[in-house]
């Protein structure tokens, strides 16, 4: 074989290796099909990298790295970017949110474009007549309250409705109404209302429209312009709406419903006659006749807006509240109770209850505040059951700072939950035999014990900044003072620790084993005696006179507890210094205290010289004549009954408040479950 025949015959990756049968057939190059032969590839890319995108290059879809990023050395950007043609910059456009006064109203026009047809108006029935009212005559107006269960309190009459003051809120005689029950339309004193309201205002106020609702923006209350008015009104707001808000994180009735009542001659009035009531306290010079004034305007205003049914059920709960301040600030109290049961029950009829916020939060924990003082004082029961306010009682320790009100609010709480225990001590089974005693005792003995792991739990799980700040030692205070100082900065917390140092007090007092176990009413004894003398400590050393009338009734809780006479002697003065202070009229508190400590009862001769009996003295004199004897005994109330204030705060009860003057109200938007209540919901604005 040649070479050239052989090099001819070398098998290659093109050719097949001929056998040795056709060895001397002409080779033949038969083409073979590879194993792995690529798929044809569609025209266009639908998984190529960004990268060959940029570059406007085709890419071959390698993964990961395409092939023409290798031969550049570049990055091979993968994702999903999509174009679009018709971009604009502009911001898109968006619904104003609804305001507080927008309403919906739906006007059917159909019979009147029917009646412009042949035969259309008779399609319609007949539309029916609106019930019609009887107008009151304005001069005649009454009140009428009903009694109170047991025990019979007297009321005060409140005055006969009379011609509007000059300065008074003109109203449309369209908005007085009458029951069926109601005198006949007066033509004489409607027109003379009218000429005034059209006189004083131009238009005519309309029920239809919320009296609470802000005005327009750039529109504006004229400022009070009475150096009077000014002075009243500052009062209010410097005094006595200090411990009004107490218990309200923003300060509603000091900061926020003064710009109210600007606009609202029934929250000026009473907000006025509250000024001039502290001034009268404070200061005899001022007389008590101006006061009233004030009361019977609001008063008449009240009552002339609970019987129009279109009413600002808002705006007459807040009027009501604030009326109910001024009669607690009163001198006899029990006897001038015109508007405790119907602020219960306007603040019930608006829903208002733990779970409000707004104006509707501050009016009810007010008032529930302030029946929880009068129950602590005459040993009731509170009417409001707790369990049903609605308060979330979950509590968790706090890591950090705020939510200060929350926690007053759950401690006041359980302080109602303990009233209601205590008042209800005196209870026994009508055939007390062994048995049944037995089993009431340890009844109570496990209720005893659930209020103070409440206590307790809230003591534990408070938020740092409702711990003291400082505490110095009764040894290492003032040599003034038998009391620790305990500081405590903000004036909710200060009230907060009040209400639950009261609390273990109370338990402290309580406990049904400590008659029959000796070393148990040790123990009980040495708790309500020290955290009496922490509420002593805290009210002897504070600086805001805000918490100075809240902490009557806790100062006088704990001085019940105190055998020190030096101790005791000095809760006589701090209860001195908060009537100097703030006007509150506490004599009858030195005299159950003076009686429970055994001052009363064959006092020796030196005793009426000394120190306490020139404390004692209204007018700081040391006169015998100023001896707690001279003192006509006080009427002795009921105890261990549920608080026949408010028992019949209801207006479905039986004997409701403001008989003869309340007309329920439409339902519509004067009445809300939410509680940024329209009117309310603008001032924070201001």
């Amino acid at each position: 074989m040649t070479r050239a025949s052989s090099t001819k015959s070398t098998p290659t990756s093109q050719t097949a290796q001929p056998s040795p049968v056709s060895m001397t057939e002409p080779e033949v190059a038969v083409p073979s099909k590879p194993d792995t032969v690529p798929a044809p590839k569609p025209k266009r890319v639908r998984t190529g990298c960004l990268t060959c995108r940029e570059r406007h290059l085709k890419c071959d879809e390698g993964l990961p790295n395409c092939q023409n990023c290798k031969r550049s050395n570049r990055k091979c950007k993968r994702g999903v970017r999509l174009n679009f043609i018709d971009i604009q910059c502009q911001r898109p456009p968006y619904l104003l949110p609804p305001t507080h006064d927008w309403k919906v109203t739906f006007q059917d026009d159909s019979r009147e474009i029917a009646s412009e047809y042949l035969g259309g108006f008779e399609r319609y029935h007949a539309p029916e007549p609106e019930p019609k009212r009887q107008k009151l005559n304005a001069p005649s107006l009454k009140y009428n309250y009903g009694q109170i269960a047991a025990p019979i309190i007297p009321h005060q009459q409140l005055p006969r409705h009379q011609q509007p003051y000059p300065n008074s809120y003109a109203e449309s005689t369209e908005a007085l109404y009458q029951n069926s029950t109601g005198q006949p339309y007066n033509e004489t004193a409607a027109a003379a209302l009218a000429s005034f309201s059209e006189a004083a205002h131009g238009v005519k106020p309309s029920y239809g429209q919320s009296v609470l609702v802000p005005p327009e923006q750039g529109q504006s209350s004229p400022p009070l312009d009475d150096r009077t008015e000014i002075l009243y009104m500052q009062i209010f707001v410097e005094e006595v709406g200090l411990w009004m808000d107490s218990m309200d994180a923003d300060k509603h009735f000091s900061r926020l419903i003064p710009f109210q009542a600007l606009r609202q001659p029934m929250l000026k009035y009473a907000l006025l006659a509250c000024g001039i009531r502290h001034l009268t306290l404070v200061n005899p010079v001022y007389p008590e006749e101006h006061a009233l004034d004030y009361y019977n305007k609001a008063t008449q205003l009240l009552l002339k807006s609970l019987q129009n049914p279109d009413r600002d059920s808002v705006l007459c709960a807040t009027a009501a509240t604030i009326l109910n301040v001024y009669e607690v600030m009163s001198e006899k109290a029990l006897q001038r109770m015109n508007h405790i049961a119907g602020a219960r029950a306007l603040i019930k009829e608006c829903r208002w209850d733990a779970t409000a916020t707004g104006i509707g939060a501050a009016c009810f924990w007010l008032n529930v505040g302030l029946e929880l003082f009068s129950c602590l004082h005459f040993n009731w029961g509170v009417a409001w059951d707790p369990d049903t306010w609605g308060l979330d009682m979950t509590m968790t320790p706090q890591q950090v700072g705020g939510n200060e009100e929350q926690w007053t609010h759950k401690i006041l709480w359980i302080l109602s939950k303990i009233t209601n225990f205590r008042s209800t001590a005196q209870a026994r089974f009508q055939d007390a035999n062994v048995h049944a005693e037995q089993m009431r005792i340890h009844q109570r003995q496990q209720q005893w014990l659930g209020l103070k792991q409440f206590c307790d739990r809230w003591d534990k799980c408070v938020p740092p900044t409702m711990h003291a700040m400082g505490y110095v030692p009764a040894y290492g205070a003032s040599a003034k003072s038998s009391f620790p100082e305990v500081w405590y900065i903000k004036r909710t917390t200060i009230v907060a620790r009040l209400f639950y140092n009261t609390a273990m007090a109370l338990l402290g007092m309580m406990h049904p084993l400590a008659s029959i176990q000796p070393q148990t009413e040790e123990e009980m004894r040495e708790m309500r005696v020290y955290h009496s003398r922490q509420i002593c400590g805290i009210v002897a050393h504070v600086k805001d006179r805000g918490v100075a009338s809240a902490s009557i009734r806790c100062l006088a809780v704990a001085g019940e507890n105190l055998t020190v006479r030096r101790e005791q002697e000095e809760v006589l003065q701090i209860f001195d210094r908060i009537k100097q202070e703030t006007g509150w009229r506490v004599t009858f508190i030195h005299d159950d205290l003076k009686e429970k400590w055994g001052w009363n009862e064959g006092l020796p001769d030196y005793n009426a010289l000394s120190s306490t009996s020139t404390y004692y003295s209204p007018t700081g004199s040391s006169a015998p004549s100023a001896a707690p004897t001279s003192t006509p005994p006080r009427p002795k109330y009921p105890v261990g009954i549920v608080n026949p204030l408010y028992k019949n705060a209801d207006f479905s009860a039986q004997n409701p408040p403001y008989q003869g003057n309340y007309v329920p109200p439409t339902p519509g938007p004067g009445l809300h479950t939410s509680t940024h209540m329209y009117g309310y919901s603008g001032l924070s604005n201001l």
